[in-house]
């Protein structure tokens, strides 16, 4: 078996001759396609072993060569053409219902030299008969921008895109404009994680304000404020007596601080509405930060609410899709971020588009050829 046991197959190929005279080519070379493909040097069944390593062990293609006693651009040569049989594959598209997109940097040198840093993926968030998301990476394309989102919902056809009924989304306008655009009939969901993330960013800008208000500098060591700055990025279910008891006298500290109190319990209500066991109960909670936060006197809060009453659709969807979110979007993110620095990095689009869809469920190696 390839990988346990390295195998080197000695195969005498037979060369016929032809001795017509009007013949072009003269000469023919045995072939046996369906142990080794044209002009191959590595055998189906290894490629197809290569490519099962790839997907669910980790591996990478020099981890591969070196197991296989063979070069990194044998392998990859092997294995390629099967990737793009695979991505060429418009049937990976059917079924899906709900869809997430995201971005992330794929490399970090001069753009001039590689092409954008930022690729859009787009992921597939469905629901299983299970009620459980399977999120499986769809495409990778170049940019950061609501025109390539738009531009890859264009090519996916009406098929497609009548079929998507929920798009999960961070809140970035420009993939708000191209859902709006190419997704008509779908329901705009603002990733709860973010929502969240917003309120906690909120919190600690009013902490850094306050402590520079009234000290002047930048929070220190050993000062009320600096001490708790981690405690007010954490849930108030979750903190300690101890921890309870330091944000009790950090606050207390100066008059100044009530602030920063009242712009944690704001963030904590936010957060309390996805943490409602009941969704009625929890959209109610949504509705009432999304109609008061914009009128709160601290300047962070006033202008976290009018974010929220911006995307007030968006951000009220959550409780009427079945708590839908971006959050397998993120689970996909995180395997790329591992399996870029397994390969200590990518020089080829080309080949990191391919490799991303392979270890992130975009591509089925089952397919038959």
């Amino acid at each position: 078996m390839p990988g346990v046991a390295r195998v080197r197959i000695v195969w005498r190929q037979r060369v016929f001759r032809c001795d017509d005279a009007d013949c072009a080519r003269k000469t023919f070379v045995e072939q046996i396609p369906s142990l080794v493909a044209h002009r191959g040097s590595i055998t189906k069944r290894t490629i197809a072993w290569a490519i099962g390593q790839l997907r669910g062990e980790h591996a990478t293609i020099a981890g591969l060569a070196r197991q296989l006693g063979t070069s990194w651009k044998t392998v990859w040569r092997a294995v390629e053409p099967e990737l793009v049989r695979l991505a060429a594959d418009e049937s990976r598209f059917d079924g899906v219902t709900t869809l997430g997109v995201d971005e992330h940097v794929w490399h970090h040198v001069d753009p001039r030299k590689r092409g954008p840093k930022e690729l859009t993926g787009m992921v597939d968030l469905t629901r299983d008969e299970h009620g459980r998301v399977r999120a499986r990476l769809l495409d990778l394309v170049p940019g950061r921008s609501g025109k390539a989102y738009a531009t890859w919902l264009g090519e996916r056809g009406d098929a497609f895109r009548k079929n998507v009924e929920v798009a999960a989304l961070d809140p970035f306008a420009g993939y708000k404009t191209a859902i709006n655009d190419k997704l008509e009939d779908a329901v705009a969901v603002l990733d709860a994680f973010h929502v969240v993330k917003l309120g906690t960013a909120a919190v600690d800008e009013v902490r850094r304000r306050v402590q520079h208000d009234t000290l002047g500098h930048r929070g220190r060591k050993g000062e009320p404020l600096y001490g708790i700055q981690t405690i007010l990025r954490a849930g108030a279910e979750n903190l300690t007596d101890e921890q309870r008891v330091r944000l009790a006298a950090a606050i207390e500290a100066d008059p100044a601080h009530d602030e920063v109190f009242v712009a944690w319990q704001c963030a904590q209500q936010l957060r309390s509405a996805y943490h409602a066991k009941d969704l009625a109960e929890g959209r109610r909670i949504a509705e009432r930060v999304a109609e008061t936060f914009h009128t709160c006197p601290i300047p962070e809060i006033a202008r976290l609410g009018r974010t929220l009453r911006r995307w007030r659709s968006a951000f009220l969807a959550y409780f009427a899709t079945g708590r839908a979110n971006n959050g397998g979007t993120e689970a996909i993110n995180g395997i790329i971020e591992l399996h870029r620095r397994l390969a200590r990095g990518y020089r080829n689009r080309h080949n990191y588009r391919l490799r991303m869809l392979l270890i992130a469920g975009g591509l089925d190696p089952t397919t038959p050829t």
